[in-house]
């Protein structure tokens, strides 16, 4: 994996590459560069749509969607200045601090969550990056969930030589760990760890063989050219992310965000049709923001390639639609679970 941020926008786009589909399918190479995805962007939306749920079905079937689950097991006092955080200990946003959670705490969400039908369990900890001392109990958790029959995930910040090791071998699937922006718009809004620091615990990630979890939020006040340069970061990992978590900001009273301008809802759906476009065998998930979309628009997201989901009652610190209405929803649109 290489430094993305300095030549992508330039970088010309491969006009072939053998993609097979579920049905044998060939198709042209995903865009890549900045210049050829804002001009996805701008494409007529039933012309979007049309792309982005042929690609869809040349890779997945249409009907199905994967299920996670996400436990915050440790909350608040990070360090970090991510002006979209309530967790960040820089901002009274009303996240009361909490210790790490004991093993059996996790163990009874993990259960809750595979007898609601998520087949992946994810824990994340508002750490900069996790020390021995911390990583050692989250190790015990993975192993214990991963005994449960669930796919693990874990966000834990960034992590130093070894630490991806130690979580593979505990049985780790997946690490998550996002890009968050466009790099021209990243110090904008954190300024506390590079950019370059988020593709070097990508790259430890690669190397100990874990899935990557990696993607990004949006409507943080990014422009479209912004947001199509957050999906060529995104696109140019090599190889593309096994699932892309595309987060609606959610605004946060005590965050510098608060008070944003709100992405049109269009737009948002835009950005997952894009993105399925460009990362055509990824899971592209609908993460932060579900509980503040209608079922309209969260239906033309799974119109536009969305295949996954947050499930259940909370995020980390934000409120998620609760089992009930997904399944509500699931019903009404014919989606089952993978």
């Amino acid at each position: 994996m290489n430094d993305l941020t300095t030549n992508i926008g330039d970088a010309p786009l491969s006009p072939t590459l053998s993609l097979e589909g579920r049905g044998g399918e060939r198709g042209q190479r995903p865009p890549k560069t900045i210049h050829d995805i804002d001009a996805l962007f701008g494409l007529p939306f039933a012309d979007l749509m049309f792309q982005a749920q042929t690609v869809h079905r040349a890779q997945f079937d249409p009907n199905k969607v994967q299920l996670s689950t996400l436990l915050s097991i440790k909350t608040g006092g990070c360090s970090e200045d991510c002006g979209y955080c309530p967790q960040s200990a820089r901002y009274d946003a009303g996240v009361e601090n909490q210790g790490l959670l004991n093993l059996d705490d996790v163990l009874t969400a993990a259960k809750a969550a595979k007898a609601a039908g998520a087949s992946r369990f994810c824990m994340g900890a508002a750490w900069r990056g996790p020390k021995q001392r911390d990583l050692e109990p989250v190790l015990d958790m993975v192993r214990e969930v991963k005994a449960l029959g669930l796919e693990t995930c874990a966000t834990l910040g960034m992590l130093k030589d070894g630490q991806a090791e130690q979580l593979k071998d505990a049985g780790l699937d997946y690490y998550n760990h996002n890009l968050d922006t466009a790099p021209e718009f990243y110090g904008d809004i954190i300024t506390t760890r590079e950019y370059q620091d988020r593709l070097d615990t990508l790259e430890r990630v690669r190397h100990a063989d874990l899935h990557v979890c990696c993607g990004g939020i949006v409507g943080m006040g990014e422009s479209r050219t912004q947001r199509a340069g957050l999906i060529a970061q995104l696109a140019s990992l090599d190889p593309q992310p096994e699932s892309v978590p595309i987060n609606l900001l959610v605004q946060v009273e005590g965050t510098p965000l608060a008070g944003t301008e709100a992405l049109e809802p269009l737009e948002f759906v835009r950005t997952i049709a894009v993105a399925r476009i460009c990362m055509p065998k990824s899971f592209v998930r609908l993460s932060a923001g579900r509980q503040q979309m209608s079922d309209a628009v969260q239906a033309l997201c799974f119109l536009a390639g969305a295949n996954s989901i947050f499930y259940g009652e909370k995020l980390l610190t934000t409120g998620n639609p609760e089992w009930e209405r997904d399944q509500r929803l699931f019903d009404s649109l014919g989606l089952t679970a993978l």
